[in-house]
């Protein structure tokens, strides 16, 4: 970044001395502004609003700002993420492993009263808060270590089909480094500003991280009770039915009624998929849906062939952490290793 950036100043010098420094001065002062982001004017609007609506220090946020990275890898990343880019038979062996499922049996073994005083109070299975953790950062061992306050400032003002949202992320964030009393620079989470053991983004933490180890403060890095009893908030919160089923194979025989698009969303009841052929594929002995639960009808492309299956509540729950099909399919096909 660096080297491009003095190649672009150095080039500009080069033409000044041909066409006329005093003509291509206010050039150069849009090349170093380009760099800094407190020269910004969608910057500096930014910076009026936290100072104005939330009290910020005008000079501390222009310093942040002007210390922030421009990280392109972030917005090369984000134009191709995994849950897009792959289908499920090759989404599934990156998270559904023996490995990942062994060491999500020694982690609940390690916190199996945390994760039993969150499973009664919030009403969500050990093995599905488990598998969230496992799936986001394979058990607080890759947490992301980015800065959050660089991607989320590249996201939100360079990446023009999501601006508004990583702008409002980028706020969140201050705001929670402000009532945690966290420094911006000691925050490092995923290229998309996710941050901890449960991947929260910013707003996910002010709204749904709970302090369940009871020391005073939400610590979503080093405190596994924190992170447990939030992720189990989080569902709790998005609507977790405690004793519900998550998700169930089928046999379509009209193929007609598929959903092309998967919705996520349970859009017909069980009884009405009976009803039009869809053949539920659980074991006999194991739990059913009932037929008035709604549904979404999904089709996955495995290794071995199109796969179908339903999607109940619980599923769609999974979703509002991460909104793709393959991720709740994986955190449920991790979680149903770690129960047996």
């Amino acid at each position: 970044m660096k080297l491009a950036f003095m190649k672009t100043v150095l080039a500009i010098l080069l033409f000044s001395t041909v066409s006329g420094f005093a003509g291509n001065a206010q050039a150069i002062a849009r090349t170093i502004a380009a760099f800094n982001y407190a020269q910004r004017a969608d910057v500096k609007d930014f910076i009026d609003e936290m100072v104005r609506e939330y009290g910020f220090d005008r000079n501390d946020l222009e310093i942040k700002f002007a210390a922030a990275k421009r990280l392109d890898t972030v917005l090369e990343t984000i134009a191709k993420p995994a849950e897009k880019e792959l289908t499920w038979g090759q989404y599934r062996p990156i998270f559904v492993t023996s490995k990942r499922s062994s060491l999500g049996k020694a982690f609940m073994q390690k916190y199996r009263e945390t994760l039993n005083r969150a499973e009664k109070e919030f009403g969500v299975p050990a093995e599905i808060i488990t598998a969230i953790i496992g799936v986001e950062t394979y058990y607080g061992r890759l947490t992301g270590k980015y800065s959050v306050f660089d991607s989320l400032t590249t996201l939100g003002f360079d990446y023009p089909p999501r601006s508004a949202f990583f702008k409002s992320e980028l706020k969140q964030f201050l705001l929670l480094s402000k009532e945690e009393n966290i420094s911006v620079d000691e925050m490092t989470g995923s290229y998309a500003g996710a941050m901890g053991m449960p991947q929260f983004i910013p707003s996910s933490y002010r709204h749904y991280a709970v302090d369940f180890d009871g020391d005073g403060k939400r610590d979503l890095w080093n405190s596994v009770p924190d992170v447990i009893g939030s992720v189990a908030n989080y569902f709790s919160e998005h609507g977790w039915k405690q004793g519900e089923t998550v998700t169930h194979p089928v046999t379509v025989n009209n193929t007609s009624i598929l959903n092309d698009k998967n919705t996520l969303k349970p859009y017909v009841t069980v009884k009405q998929l009976k009803q039009q052929h869809v053949m539920l594929n659980t074991k006999p002995s194991a739990q059913q849906p009932k037929d008035d639960q709604l549904a979404t009808l999904l089709t996955l492309e495995g290794e071995n062939g199109d796969e179908h299956w339903i999607g109940l509540r619980n599923f769609y729950v999974i979703t509002r952490y991460n909104r793709s099909e393959l991720y709740a399919m994986a955190v449920f096909q991790l979680s149903e290793m770690l129960k047996n």
